[in-house]
């Protein structure tokens, strides 16, 4: 009797074993992850690169995903709560914008990640992650000096923010840098999103004798590139390599790794080691970087691009630090 008793356990305990290894998924959606965005998924720029991080994460880990497009200022917060209420684990605000939304929200959800990409607040469950935009807008600087032949180049930026301001004022000190002389003509549109709005200051400066525009504007950047396109004047792209919209007229674009810094939060989170506070990436992170030249790569003045390399190196050992400006300055 003690026999088949034993035997009768044996056979539960292996028909447990085999039921228990068959329900479980290959790949549990464990971590639920939504992104909050300031304007189109499609801007061709700083959202779109956002959201193909989001979708890496989710093909990589087999995550859950959700986004919101166009959330305003006045709605972050309210977006935020939406997304803790449904018990997201991670809920990340792409925008300075989202900082201080996230840190009241998270005081009220202790058991959520909250994050805000180039934001300045934090908590014990709220992180900012600032991109070192003034290490590739420096060097830009540089390159737009060089390919300018009228002395004269501009640069437009989206709202008037610490997170874009330190993009214009690295572009400033290094065309400065290399062309003591050089005219840098510069505009804020107090929007990210306003295409047209983008166009029409691209075409003022190109009317003041601008032959070389930059842009930190997401999508209302765009509208410079496409004045430029116009107006056969150069122009540089932002966020992702923008050549492919304007072949003939993007000479070289900042590049920002958001993809990988998204991956990389999220991967922080699904091992434990999400914390707090506020942490810097840049070219020395592989986040910041710039694209390549395409066909301007023999068109750009010699001297320029081996400055351009040489100061890139010195960034990334740490022994050349671009000074971060914050706050507007003149030319």
């Amino acid at each position: 009797m003690k026999k088949r008793l034993f035997e009768l356990v044996v056979c539960l305990s292996a028909a447990v074993m085999i039921v228990g290894l068959t329900v479980i998924p290959v790949q549990a959606k464990d971590l639920r992850v939504a992104l909050l965005l300031s304007g189109p998924a499609n801007d061709g720029g700083w959202n779109a690169i956002a959201l193909k991080g989001l979708k890496n994460a989710e093909e990589k880990y087999g995550i859950e995903i959700a986004y919101t497009e166009h959330v305003s200022v006045a709605d972050a917060e309210s977006a935020f709560m939406d997304y803790a209420a449904q018990n997201y684990d991670l809920i990340i605000g792409h925008g300075f914008q989202f900082g201080e939304p996230a840190v009241r929200v998270g005081k009220r959800f202790p058991n959520v990640k909250f994050v805000a990409i180039e934001a300045n607040s934090y908590s014990d469950n709220t992180a900012s992650y600032r991109i070192a935009v003034e290490e590739s807008g420096y060097l830009m600087g540089i390159i737009a000096a060089s390919m300018s032949q009228s002395g004269v180049i501009g640069i437009v930026g989206g709202m008037e923010v610490p997170s874009i301001v330190k993009g214009l004022e690295a572009f400033k000190l290094g065309a400065k840098s290399y062309r003591e002389d050089i005219q840098i003509l510069e505009s804020y549109l107090g929007s990210f999103t306003d295409v047209a709005k983008g166009k029409e200051a691209a075409m003022a400066m190109i009317d003041q004798k601008a032959d070389v525009l930059s842009h930190v504007a997401n999508q209302a950047g765009t509208g410079v590139i496409k004045a430029a396109e116009s107006r056969g004047v150069l122009a540089t792209g932002d966020s992702w390599d923008q050549n492919v919209i304007a072949p003939e007229t993007i000479i070289c674009s900042n590049i920002y790794n958001v993809p990988n810094l998204v991956v990389n939060i999220i991967q922080l989170v699904r091992d434990g080691k999400f914390k707090g506070g506020i942490f810097d990436q840049g070219m020395s992170d592989h986040v910041v970087d710039l694209a390549p030249y395409h066909q301007f790569e023999d068109r750009i003045p010699e001297k320029a691009r081996n400055e351009v390399a040489r100061l890139k190196k010195k960034i990334m050992d740490g022994s050349f630090t671009v000074p971060l400006i914050e706050k507007r300055t003149g030319n």
